[in-house]
């Protein structure tokens, strides 16, 4: 049965949350159909149609595996919640190899009320696309923003490989654990850019914690990061730092320029996709990755992913 993107799209606009799962189901389809659909979804949630940039904070939760991520967003949620505001979580995990599906299953992970129509979780495999990201993660990520108030993207882990979270979220904010390893890992993977606030979990063990915090201070402070919060949080009741935490994220995003952002993360997007689509060769064709950026900066601000898909497409065969 086809998937209709252009009625889901409609309620996502009207603020029916309750398309959720099916807009989901749709993004994370590959049939030639379905890819239809969401071509007309996106452009039914795009900023063209809803007048200006889609409400939702989009927010981006990425760190070492182990480091607390699922346990600090179950209280991030919680805190989400008590201020009134509707959450969608997009968890990707890595994959089954032998189903493909998701193996960790986030969604099991993060503590909610299930009955709760102001929140809503789903885990996806990340499959074999690079980047931390599972393929139909930025298009749902695109269109939840228009129904709920804040979209949380959480990726499989941070790492050179993992940061394409970063082209599609308003704030990022990166997670490590104190005396595992994970603050030296964290400093030699080169990615002090990523983060735009950055926690040391599990702040309970003390000066272990107090100490990561220390190091990646003066490891920002020296490298001149743009990072502009750097807290330290435990999830263990009761909670501490989470609604500073919370703070911090609003904060970074009344500091950004969220319509700026939103238009390169279209156009990442849109190459994402297109290079999924046609590999090495279609990026080869566009004169490689740089030409093909510097292309999509000259187009109309207010095309859509779909349009600009497209439109790299057909440059691609001229």
């Amino acid at each position: 049965m086809t998937r209709d993107g252009k009625e889901l799209g409609r309620r996502l606009r009207e603020g029916d949350r309750s398309a959720a799962p099916a807009v989901l189901n749709l993004v994370e389809s590959r049939a030639p159909a379905d890819r239809e659909q969401t071509a007309a979804l996106l452009r039914e949630t795009s900023a063209a149609a809803l007048g200006g940039e889609a409400r939702a904070h989009l927010v981006g939760i990425t760190g070492p595996p182990g480091a607390g991520k699922s346990t600090l967003l179950s209280e991030l949620v919680a805190g989400w919640r008590a201020l009134g505001r509707n959450v969608a979580v997009l968890a990707v995990d890595p994959s089954s190899k032998r189903s493909g599906g998701a193996l960790l299953g986030d969604r099991a992970r993060i503590v909610h009320n299930a009955r709760d129509g102001g929140v809503f979780i789903r885990s996806t495999a990340a499959g074999t696309r690079l980047g931390g990201l599972a393929p139909g993660t930025r298009a749902a990520a695109h269109a939840l923003a228009a129904a709920f108030d804040v979209v949380v993207v959480e990726t499989v882990g941070v790492g050179q490989s993992e940061t394409d979270v970063a082209e599609i979220v308003d704030t990022v904010c990166v997670v490590v654990q104190p005396g595992s390893g994970d603050v030296l890992q964290f400093l030699k993977a080169g990615i002090m850019e990523i983060p735009d606030v950055l926690v040391v979990s599990k702040a309970d063990l003390g000066q272990i914690a107090d100490g990561a915090l220390r190091d990646l201070r003066a490891a920002l402070h020296s490298l001149g990061s743009r990072t502009q919060d750097v807290l330290a949080v435990s999830a263990l009741p009761p909670p501490r730092g989470v609604d500073e935490l919370i703070a911090a994220l609003e904060r970074h995003r009344q500091s950004t320029d969220v319509a700026a952002r939103r238009l390169r993360a279209r156009r990442s997007s849109a190459l994402a996709d297109f290079i999924a689509e046609h590999g090495e060769r279609g990026l080869r064709a566009l004169g490689g990755r740089r030409a093909a950026e510097r292309w999509l900066a000259e187009q109309e601000p207010g095309l859509d992913v779909p349009a600009l898909e497209q439109a790299l497409a057909d440059r691609a065969r001229a």
